[in-house]
């Protein structure tokens, strides 16, 4: 049985980043897998320690919406260079809530000029937007001088991220408390890391593998994985349980493996990330399967439930696209085709796991946009396809 040992989480690589930023001391943060947003978090990072203005996020929201806090935390001016589809995605309500506590944001073209001292306070977001913007000013307002707050209107998505988040903080003796739909958030502290740092490993991508061993009779086996994680989209054991596949529990991971599939619901609310690659599990499963509250799958390196079905499509399967979501024909037998990834790595990569149990070649437009996230993805996948021709 092939045997995949996952990159570390690059969720929690991003936090443990910018709190180590955000401290006086030294911490040595280890990880595996260097994929270009962790790259661009690092390299902005070191743009604000050696005040320079130019910081270069490339297509990584998590950097642009993370950083653009701690520049005014630190009351530091930057002009952030945006690629791809980020300076097309939203920023509102987080911009203007920025700019009411005193910072000045602009947008020019595919540069945003970010300048002004973050000032503590009253802070309200909605709890249906990206959990980004919340975690950007949980990292954020602890460093000021006063005490803040941040009021949750509605119902929280992508919570499981904020989770990430309160752990990361907590790791550097930062407190932050949520009571009656708020989070406050104690002004004056400091961040204090342990010395050294290691990362758990990535259920994001985790999925993909997981998801092929459910398409396979022998089963592909996930380490480096912490079965206790607060990723969201550690759900995704939990969905592929219910879809019917085998998993097995081992010390550091996973063994998932092909059983009867049978199409399910999906709310898409809280792992958004994951449905690109369960879309390959649905298609194969019998009967059809039904995703929900995916609206936010648009707002994506690609619109994704556009994407998600033409890929599908073109490989051979049934899938109709919803307003918010999608419907998936099950019982497909891939018959190869050309998938346009949309330079989306989620793409690209579900696509990838399609091809491993495809009965004729599938291919892939811009495969190399795996690096966003997953630097290693064709090495892994080609290892499994090795094996299983030996």
């Amino acid at each position: 049985m092939v045997r995949i040992e996952i990159p570390s989480s690059k969720s929690q690589v991003h936090r443990l980043l910018i709190a180590a930023a955000l401290s006086e001391d030294v911490t040595e943060i280890e990880y595996r897998g260097e994929s270009q947003d962790i790259l661009a978090t690092k390299a902005c990072i070191e743009a604000m320690r050696e005040g320079r203005t130019d910081y270069y996020c490339h297509e990584s929201g998590s950097t642009l919406r993370f950083m653009i806090a701690a520049c005014g935390a630190k009351g530091v001016n930057a002009d952030f260079h945006m690629e791809g589809r980020l300076p097309g995605r939203p920023l509102a309500p987080y911009d203007e809530e920025l700019r009411r506590h005193g910072m000045s944001i602009e947008k020019e073209g595919s540069i945003l000029h970010v300048s002004g001292q973050l000032e503590p306070g009253e802070y309200s977001l909605p709890g249906n937007i990206s959990s980004q913007y919340f975690t950007g000013l949980l990292l954020a307002l602890p460093s000021l001088d006063g005490d803040s707050t941040i009021t949750v209107t509605g119902e929280l998505e992508s919570s499981a991220y904020i989770d990430m988040t309160i752990e990361v903080l907590r790791m550097a003796g930062v407190k932050v408390s949520f009571r009656d739909g708020r989070f406050i958030i104690p002004g004056g502290q400091k961040y204090v890391l342990p010395k050294r740092v290691k990362a758990e490993g990535d259920f994001s991508n985790a999925a993909f593998f997981l998801c092929l061993g459910a398409l396979t009779e022998e089963g592909v086996c996930v380490t480096g994985l912490n079965k206790e994680s607060r990723q969201g989209d550690r759900a995704v054991i939990d969905v592929l349980r219910r879809f019917g596949a085998e998993v097995e529990e081992i010390d550091d991971g996973y063994i998932v493996r092909k059983r009867c599939l049978k199409g399910i619901e999906i709310d898409a609310s809280q792992i958004p990330d994951l449905i690109p690659v369960l879309s390959i599990t649905a298609a194969c499963a019998h009967g059809r399967t039904v995703v929900y509250n995916a609206a936010r799958l648009r707002l994506k390196e690609s619109d994704r439930i556009t994407s998600t079905v033409n890929m599908l499509r073109a490989i051979g399967a049934s899938a109709e696209e919803l307003s918010d979501g999608m419907i998936i024909g099950g019982d497909a037998v891939f018959g190869g085709g050309t998938v346009d990834s949309c330079g989306d790595h989620r793409i690209a990569m579900s696509a990838g796991i399609a091809s491993a149990i495809s009965e004729s070649e599938i291919g892939i437009t811009d495969p190399g946009c795996v690096k966003k996230s997953y630097p290693d993805f064709w090495e892994d996948l080609n290892e499994y396809i090795s094996w299983k021709k030996n």
